[in-house]
């Protein structure tokens, strides 16, 4: 086969333990910076807030926060928070948190230089799927987690506070990364799993994607690896500096050339209806089943043997191991036992959850090895359900 694709990463990446202290040094694109957090108040409390205002104070650069952001991140808040940037003349945002907020700020980047609202641009079924006229705002992100990618990806996902649909964009690559692992010291250990694992599957979903290409398998097989040795080091000690910058290093090769398969649709279709559904808790609860479909029909055997010899299992020799290795690390990040009924989740809504699959992401979902049924999706979900 001769493969053809576009290498373009544009996104500079600050990369390591305390380089947040380094970001006065650098060119910031503006005057005045929209800061966005959570609003559960973590920045706040373990000091991550603090740091990044000093660093902007050092670099004369004016600024203002934004903290309305809840996990699923919503169309509602990202119009609000555009808004504050435009009444406040701010030329740039920064995001500080986990995948939540960094997603929310490429639309909130975007919103502020476009006409309309946040949901106009959505891809979705009920979206107005408009294409931007305007470039963003430019935006610095400052990952505290190990797990989205969204640092270095162009994607963000939005859930729809009115019509409970939560879809991707595909918004704005950030002009900046911070990935500094003593950011992500204070990470509890179920949170670091859901994290890790989300960025696990960002990796395993590329390598047997269908347009998956030589140099985007490459990044996610090092990720894979790392999340392998070092993920679950990572939970049983949050301590542990060594894990911990692999885990960080990790998530951000998962990032680069993010090709998601249709495991994620079927993540944000379970999430739309369950904002407090933790997403990386989510694929955990379906992913069994999801590859182990692959791997009874053999639908792409050589990709999951070097997912596996990436995890460890040098003997590998067919789908089925990879299923094995990921039923271990799983476990090993005691993530084993988590189920769909503790969230809220009932088997009966389940063939729900397929309809509003073909709707996410602008409802394609072709780039699995096996183009999947309804029925298959369906079974999938039923077979996960605890």
């Amino acid at each position: 086969m001769i493969e053809q694709f576009v290498f373009d990463m544009p996104t500079r990446v600050l990369f390591g333990a305390g380089q947040l202290k380094n970001l006065h040094k650098e060119q910031l694109p503006g005057k005045k910076a929209l800061i966005v957090i959570s609003h559960g108040g973590s920045m706040k409390r373990h000091g991550q807030l603090a740091a990044v205002e000093a660093e902007l104070d050092k670099a004369g650069v004016e600024h203002v926060l934004y903290e309305g952001i809840r996990p699923n991140p919503t169309n509602t808040s990202v119009d609000e928070a555009a808004k504050m940037a435009n009444d406040e003349g701010c030329d740039f945002v920064v995001a500080l948190g986990g995948g939540s907020t960094m997603d929310a700020s490429k639309a909130i980047a975007l919103v502020a230089t476009n006409e309309g609202s946040c949901w106009d641009y959505s891809p979705s079924s009920t979206g107005g799927q408009k294409t931007p006229t305007e470039k963003p705002l430019p935006l610095i992100c400052i990952t505290t987690s190990a797990g989205t990618g969204s640092e270095v990806d162009m994607w963000s996902v939005i859930t729809n506070d009115q019509t409970k649909e939560k879809t991707g964009y595909a918004s704005m690559f950030p002009t900046m990364a911070v990935v500094d692992s003593d950011l992500m010291m204070s990470v509890p250990a179920n949170f670091t799993a859901y994290q890790g694992m989300d960025a696990f599957f960002h990796a395993a979903e590329s390598v047997i994607n269908v347009n998956e290409h030589v140099v985007g398998e490459m990044f996610a097989l090092k990720a894979i690896e790392l999340i392998a040795k070092y993920l679950p080091r990572a939970v049983a000690d949050g301590s542990d500096k060594e894990a911990r910058n692999n885990m960080a290093i990790a998530n951000t090769l998962a990032g680069y050339y993010m090709l998601c398969t249709s495991e994620h649709t079927m993540e944000h279709a379970l999430g739309s209806a369950h904002p407090k559904l933790v997403h990386g808790a989510g694929l955990i609860m379906i992913s069994h089943e999801y590859f182990n479909f692959f791997a009874e029909r053999k639908a792409c055997e050589e990709q999951m043997v070097k997912m596996a010899k990436a995890m460890g299992v040098a003997d590998a020799t067919s789908g089925k191991d990879f299923v094995a290795a990921l039923d271990k690390l799983i476990a090993d990040v005691n993530c084993s036992d988590l189920k769909m009924s503790d969230n809220g989740i009932t088997r009966e809504e389940l063939p729900g959850v397929v309809d509003v699959y073909h709707k996410v992401w602008g409802g394609n979902n072709d780039a699995d090895p096996v183009k999947l049924s309804d029925e298959d999706v369906l079974g999938m979900f039923q077979r996960s359900y605890k």
